[in-house]
């Protein structure tokens, strides 16, 4: 795991949007960001799911957080933009971005792959993530310390068979993340970095290994630490790395 001690407050007076907010990491990780005194933006297409991380983060005594039901795969540009003013007028700033939400797809061979299942995974992985990136980078760069985190793979960093767009997806996510990197470099107070997570006990995982024992997987708990030291002041001039949480 990676190595990180994170102080109480540590995010305390932080603004972070978190996608894909009501299970697994991302759930995990606004629950943690709360803890650490941010108010967390929980994005998601299933509003029950992110009631329920609402209710567990208040009843914790954590800054209230604000639930935003969004559907990424069919989300209009206009939406993006009233999105950002949503929170521009509530919030006047984004201190944080953390990019968590994806599907896996098919698993299967690219030629028995159909074109609407590329595209299907490539809108919600990659083109919402773009739409939502360039749609709050102004208000990132309002932030004293802003932090984008894009959430990759091993088969985003070397291409594996049977991976198909989920793959091809995280490559673009790389890409995504090193373009913004560089072009914020010494130019604005918003850093870019990605985190592999590994092999996780989430929902996703199992309909990607359905023989692995989850089990044998850590909690995405258990990977908070390179999470929170990327969202926090102790990354400052961390920019355009690739990271892997295990």
């Amino acid at each position: 795991m990676f190595d990180y001690s994170a102080r109480p407050d540590l995010l305390k007076g932080r603004v972070i949007l978190v996608t894909g907010a009501g299970r697994g990491i991302g759930a995990a990780a606004a629950k943690t960001y709360a803890a650490h005194g941010a108010t967390v933006l929980l994005l998601g297409k299933t509003e029950a799911n992110l009631n329920q991380v609402y209710d567990e983060i208040e009843a914790a005594g954590h800054p209230q957080p604000v639930v935003i039901p969004f559907n990424l795969e069919t989300a209009l540009p206009h939406q993006y933009d009233e999105l950002a003013a949503t929170v521009e007028a509530e919030f006047g700033r984004l201190d944080g971005l953390l990019h968590n939400a994806a599907i896996v797809g098919p698993r299967t061979p690219l030629e028995q792959l159909s074109g609407d299942n590329f595209m299907r995974v490539m809108q919600i992985n990659v083109n919402a993530m773009f739409m939502l990136t360039s749609t709050m980078l102004p208000l990132l760069k309002l932030s004293e310390d802003a932090s984008v985190l894009f959430t990759s793979s091993s088969v985003g960093r070397k291409g594996r068979a049977y991976w198909g767009a989920y793959g091809v997806s995280k490559f673009a996510t790389e890409g995504l993340m090193q373009t913004l990197a560089d072009e914020v470099e010494g130019i604005a107070n918003v850093r870019a970095n990605s985190i592999n997570p590994g092999a996780t006990r989430t929902g996703m995982r199992a309909q990607a290994y359905p023989g692995e024992n989850p089990a044998n997987n850590p909690q995405p708990e258990d990977i908070m630490p390179i999470y929170l030291y990327l969202a926090g002041p102790d990354s400052q001039g961390v920019n355009g790395q690739a990271f892997d949480a295990q």
